[in-house]
């Protein structure tokens, strides 16, 4: 018996869901990542992303006067989005960032559209959802890469211009992120449409969390296809398909909603019995039955690398802006927040996870501007910044205390930090994403010849030894060199390579290059000793997955440093790079380390730690003064501080405006601080129970003049403005008709 009939025998085949999934995506710098030799000249040849004319035209005027529409605390205490926003969204094209303008939609690249969501959801969650829904996964989306001619140039103009609000039902009760367990079925027959019989589908479904579906006007519609009776001439089991149907099409129902965490965008359900569609209701006609599957995976990049992305990393700006000016201006014991070492270890936290989130953010939107649809990446950035943005807003939740947890108009966070869990569940589960897909799908799409080598084990041709055993000579080969370079590096470390034209960056580049090797080695030894199993070890591929993550996070660091930054603006920008980078390298050895302790094998374990010298950690610590200086710099009112919280745009009179004013005036106001706080010290006045009247005997002790008297006073009204939080007026006495509270919750404070 052949060693390729042996392994037949115990290696599982790559299923129909699985083998369209990797048949899907593009392989991009995660690839070189996996192989060991991460690709610096590929990642420095990435074009950097910038705005067009007509897509900062478009920030500067409708996004910013949408912004000025929202009031979050006001959505957030209704049922629904208010009409004039939705009515706004749909007059400005806001639902046609991707449609071609060949179809009357704004045709804007990945990096504006990330732009224009993450700007949105700095302000509102549930206005943020509601535009990045229809720009990402769904009929739009679908219809451009596989609607007929006659689909497109129906619906895309609907679309773009807000004739037709779209929703894509995948998700059923029994099966979320298992779509291959989908119940709901469509089977082939024929039916009247239209006053004539035409071949066509009998369709039953029951679908949930369905975004949008409350108010959508054409439902697409995933489901699996069967042909009993074999009016198509084939198999009866023809695969998941897709499908765009009208509401107002016989049988369909669209409306009951869900309440997703009181986050008020439009979220249900939609249910249909036996309701008969034609052929040309499939997108892209019959021939697409059975390609549903197919197309979704191939389509999901504009969900999972453009907008839940966007929202982690908005998440990340709102959070860093808001703590690092609440630090600056909030003062405990006669010292600002920020001089206290405890809120300096969560504000520098903050900082240099929010420039990681926005490099990582770049990089991915410009990978995709290139007309890649890496899905591998797009699974780390949706996994990984949706969850820093999780743990930044932790941070500063623990910053702001009291006034992080009052509702109003005045807070910044508490709206996100309700929304921040709905990211996670969406495009794939989290659980899901980190533990199943990332190396999942990883090693079978940047391995050089393991899916070669799969689909040669299970081919039935003639030739499936000869086939089997050149590809195996080749992966022994393949093997062999990775644990040569592992080896080498782990003995003569000195001898990695760098390129960067920046001193700082290439120590940083060689450590990538280090874990790279030893992530090549590991990744062999695991396909060569658990082999199928590697697919239920959840625990330990999810470890290998985080070790590509966090290099490919590193990466995006760098470029953004090299590529991003003004060589005027590095001396503020170097902290939160080597913090962020320090950061992602430790976090990718420490899951190597993780993997290697955990390993099942003893012998070995011992073997592959012996040949990648890795037997304690190496890489670059995050030090209490790096620390310390990230937090100083994050208080300060710097052209680097920002760029990486461009996102955050204030409007008059909200909570960003209110703390920024504070802020600013404190920061233009330092010196003068200075000068009567040495006067308190040298008791040359007496200091008042308030501020203020610190500050009028200052005055009348001549310590400060007339014109600083007013500046200091402005910026204390802007202090305790800023400081305070929303209050109401609750009138017990006026009841509505259930005889409950009415509670028009206008804030007492900011009147």
């Amino acid at each position: 018996m052949s060693l390729r009939t042996k392994l037949k025998k115990v290696l599982p085949s790559i299923s129909v869901t699985e083998q369209e999934a990797l048949d899907a995506g593009d392989v991009w710098l995660e690839g070189s990542i996996y192989q060991g030799k991460p690709d610096f000249s590929a990642l420095r040849d990435v074009p950097a992303a910038k705005l067009t004319a007509d897509e900062q035209a478009f920030l500067d005027g409708p996004v910013q006067e949408l912004l000025g529409m929202i009031d979050d605390s006001v959505i957030q205490n209704g049922i629904h989005l208010p009409n004039d926003i939705l009515e706004f969204l749909k007059k400005e094209r806001f639902f046609s960032l991707i449609i071609p303008k060949s179809f009357g939609g704004l045709e804007f690249s990945p990096y504006a559209n990330s732009t224009i969501v993450g700007t949105i959801a700095t302000k509102s969650s549930a206005v943020a959802v509601t535009v990045m829904v229809p720009n990402s996964l769904g009929p739009g989306e679908l219809l451009l890469h596989f609607g007929t001619d006659e689909q497109q140039a129906h619906y895309l103009p609907r679309l773009a211009n807000g004739t037709d609000i779209p929703c894509f039902a995948l998700t059923s009760p029994e099966a979320g992120s298992d779509a291959g367990g989908i119940p709901d079925v469509g089977t082939v027959t024929k039916g009247m449409y239209n006053g004539e019989e035409v071949l066509g589908l009998e369709i039953t479904w029951d679908k949930r969390y369905i975004t949008l579906a409350p108010i959508a006007t054409v439902l697409g519609l995933a489901f699996k296809v069967v042909d009993p009776d074999g009016l198509l001439g084939g198999k009866e089991n023809l695969g998941i398909t897709c499908a765009l149907i009208p509401k107002e099409h016989p049988g369909v129902e669209l409306g009951n909603r869900h309440d997703p965490m009181g986050i008020r965008f439009y979220n249900g359900t939609t249910r249909g019995n036996k309701v008969f569609v034609p052929m040309d209701f499939i997108i892209g006609g019959q021939k697409n039955i059975g390609r549903g599957w197919q197309m979704l995976v191939s389509c999901l990049g504009a969900g999972r690398g453009i907008s839940l992305p966007a929202l982690g990393v908005s998440t990340a700006q709102v959070a860093f802006k808001s703590a690092s000016e609440y630090a600056a201006v909030r003062e405990q014991f006669g010292l600002s927040i920020g001089q206290f070492e405890g809120i300096q270890e969560k504000l520098a936290d903050i900082a240099g996870k929010t420039y990681l989130q926005e490099a990582m953010r770049v990089l991915t939107t410009e990978g995709l501007g290139m007309g890649l649809k890496p899905s591998v990446v797009t699974a780390i950035a949706k996994y990984h910044m949706t969850e820093l943005g999780r743990d930044v807003l932790d941070s500063a939740m623990d910053i702001q205390a009291g006034k992080a947890i009052q509702n109003g108009p005045q807070n910044t966070l508490a709206s996100g930090y309700v929304a921040q869990p709905i990211a996670i569940t969406v495009e794939g589960a989290n659980i899901l994403t980190r533990n199943l897909m990332i190396f999942g799908q990883g090693v079978m799409r940047c391995h050089p010849y393991l899916q070669s080598m799969v689909e040669s084990i299970h081919s039935d041709d003639k030739n499936a030894d000869a086939e089997f055993n050149g590809i195996l000579r080749k992966t022994i080969g393949y093997s062999t060199a990775n644990s040569l370079r592992a080896f080498r590096l782990g003995v003569l470390p000195f001898t990695a390579s760098a390129n960067s034209a920046l001193p700082e960056v290439r120590d940083y580049e060689k450590a990538v290059q280090k874990l790279s090797a030893k992530l090549a080695v590991y990744a062999d030894f695991s396909l060569l000793v658990l082999g199928g199993k590697l697919k239920q070890a959840e625990m330990l591929s999810a470890r290998l997955g985080d070790v590509m993550s966090f290099l490919y996070a590193a990466m995006a660091s760098i470029k953004y440093y090299e590529q991003k930054v003004a060589s005027s603006e590095r001396e503020q920008a170097a902290p939160y790079f080597h913090y962020a980078t320090r950061f992602a390298l430790q976090s990718a050895e420490e899951a190597l380390h993780k993997f290697l302790d955990n390993f099942p094998a003893s012998g070995t374990r011992k073997f592959i730690r012996f040949i990648t010298m890795n037997y304690s950690t190496k890489m670059p610590k995050i030090s209490d003064d790096l620390i310390r200086e990230l937090a100083k710099q994050a208080q300060l009112d710097t052209a680097f501080k920002a760029q990486i919280t461009h996102l955050v745009k204030p409007i008059e009179g909200d909570g960003h405006h209110i703390n920024e004013q504070a802020y600013k005036a404190k920061m233009a106001s330092l010196e003068l601080l200075a000068k009567v706080k040495k006067a308190l010290r040298a008791k040359t006045f007496k200091p008042g129970t308030r501020f203020s009247i610190t500050l009028e005997n200052a005055l009348a002790a001549k310590v400060i003049n007339d014109a600083e008297f007013v500046q200091l006073s402005d910026y204390n009204k802007k202090r305790e403005k800023a400081i305070r939080v929303d209050e109401f007026d609750f009138d017990m006495n006026i009841l509505d008709d259930n005889a409950q509270p009415v509670n028009p919750l206008k804030s007492v404070v900011n009147q």
